[in-house]
């Protein structure tokens, strides 16, 4: 039951009246009923057993570690639980990266026929997102920074909660975890905020992402058949076909929290504006590089063996270049991570970590030459034509970043990117060949005055919520907006009952 379906909006309208008319006390665990029967309904049930499980570990793991003053005592505990749910994690999704892998290089080498034999198995829905979750609080727990629940099930309620289950967020019980449990009584314009969220989701999901999936997909699936500017089109739109998709599913989780009166951490910001790649990951999926710097990151750099090499290269390459380059090792560490996060596969370690890695890198150590240079020849780096070109690069090397993310394996990557720069055809873009891609030019207009109403509405976030400017306003104009994105949707969106919207890209994740 996808959450841009009919039967889902049914099934919150459901939960929301009955949410409010139960007494308060039992809200939260209504809401976890609702978690598990939405978990039932829409993956095989039998794979339920695997959250439990983990919050089974986690549960056993904090109370272990909240009961004893002992430091080994503790750091089993936190090790055993960790063990068990990354290997759970690696059994279930990269179990086979790891197969496919040694049989690429044993072919590589001349073996004919596979080395080893692939698994066959399901993961459940959210694995990566829940799992994160409830590991980052367990290592709250083990450092003092987070209390210990004592009721497995409300500790259930955090770690299944069924809007995050989806694409995330990925939470933090010591910032969000207490509210789950809070009553909350029913507030018109905090449940109002809410559906108006779930709206600019469902808009960005259903006008933009699904009609720029037809683009992308008659491309990259095709690939072999099209060159130069088509994949150059293809990719600019999937790196916002992946945005509208991602964050239209962070604004209708969001939201729908917020109609519970829950108030879960933001995602996304507006990461297309960012002048740097550094930036650029401090924008998107806000919440998987905050857990990958508090929980991976920073423990590396304080590890025995990173102060001795930060220490060593110190000695032999400076204060400032030791501490840098032993900086760049962790951060491999880090975005290979980051990469593998995403699947198991290498054009998901290229597409969305080394390549980031190999552009932050270069972009610290060219950054002093490059100012150095530009004020050498009278240039104000902090001008705004700089400004607007560091974003146009930023945004190209993202989408050189989501090609490797889209292609099918890495070596199709390196094909459509050769063919992409090796053949120049702009005249597609007005010719009309575009266009038979699969949008015919109604929808293509359509597609386009989204994406500026998308760029405008951007725009207005920087200045602060673009709701409270809207709220600001005479009740006959705010109705008036909202019925416009709603007719704006229903009218252009890609749905109904012989519409099969595609799941969420980072529903598998």
């Amino acid at each position: 039951m996808g959450i841009t379906s009919f039967y889902f909006l049914c099934f919150f309208a459901g939960i929301l009246i009955v949410y409010y008319i139960i007494p308060k006390k039992l809200q939260w665990l209504f809401l976890l009923l609702c978690s598990i029967a939405y978990y039932l309904i829409t993956d095989s049930a039998v794979l339920i057993l695997y959250p439990i499980f983990s919050v089974t570990a986690c549960y056993i793991g904090i109370r272990v570690i909240g009961a004893t003053e002992n430091e080994r005592n503790k750091k089993v505990a936190l090790i055993a639980v960790i063990a068990v749910n990354i290997g759970i994690l690696f059994l279930l999704k990269y179990i086979n990266f790891g197969v496919y892998t040694v049989n690429g290089i044993a072919k590589f080498m001349g073996h004919k026929g596979n080395v080893l034999r692939g698994l066959k198995l399901l993961a459940p829905l959210g694995v990566s997102f829940y799992t994160f979750s409830l590991l980052g609080y367990v290592v709250d727990v083990y450092y003092g920074i987070a209390g210990v629940q004592m009721d497995p099930v409300k500790l259930a309620l955090y770690g299944m909660y069924f809007p995050t289950m989806i694409s995330g967020p990925i939470l933090k019980y010591r910032e969000c975890g207490e509210q789950f449990y809070a009553p909350h009584a029913f507030d018109y314009n905090r449940v109002t905020r809410g559906m108006q969220r779930m709206l600019w989701g469902l808009f960005k999901k259903l006008v933009i992402a699904e009609k720029l999936s037809i683009i992308v997909s008659a491309v990259y699936g095709e690939y072999s058949s099209y060159s130069g500017t088509y994949i150059w089109i293809a990719t600019i739109f999937y790196a916002f076909q992946l945005y509208t998709d991602f964050s239209g599913c962070m604004d209708i989780v969001l939201g729908m929290s917020e109609s519970f009166g829950l108030i879960l951490p933001e995602n996304f910001n507006t990461p297309f504006f960012s002048k740097s790649i550094s930036e650029y990951w401090r924008r998107w999926h806000i919440t998987l590089g905050v857990w990958m710097k508090d929980y991976v990151f920073y423990p590396l750099l304080r590890s025995g063996f990173f102060t001795r090499l930060n220490k060593s290269w110190k000695k032999k390459f400076g204060k400032k270049r030791g501490k840098q380059f032993t900086t760049f090792v962790a951060m491999f560490v880090l975005w290979f991570t980051v990469g593998i996060w995403h699947g198991g596969a290498w054009k998901y370690v290229i597409g969305s970590g080394l390549l980031h890695w190999f552009y932050i890198v270069m972009e610290e150590l060219l950054e002093e030459p490059c100012v150095k240079c530009m004020k050498r020849f009278s240039i104000n780096p902090e001008s705004r034509v700089i400004g607007a070109i560091r974003i146009v690069r930023t945004f190209f090397l993202v989408c050189i970043g989501d090609l490797f993310f889209r292609a099918k394996n890495v070596p199709i990557a390196f094909s459509m990117l050769k063919s992409a720069v090796s053949t120049w055809n702009p005249d597609v873009l007005w010719n009309g060949d575009i266009l038979n891609l699969g949008l015919g030019g109604v929808e293509f207009i359509i597609v386009i005055v989204s994406l500026f109403i998308l760029l405008a509405v951007s725009l207005l976030q920087q200045k602060g919520s673009v709701r409270d400017m809207i709220a600001a306003h005479k009740l006959p104009v705010r109705w008036l907006i909202w019925y416009i994105l709603l007719f704006w949707v229903i009218l252009f969106g890609s749905y109904g009952p012989e519409y099969n919207a595609a799941d969420f890209i980072y529903q598998g994740f």
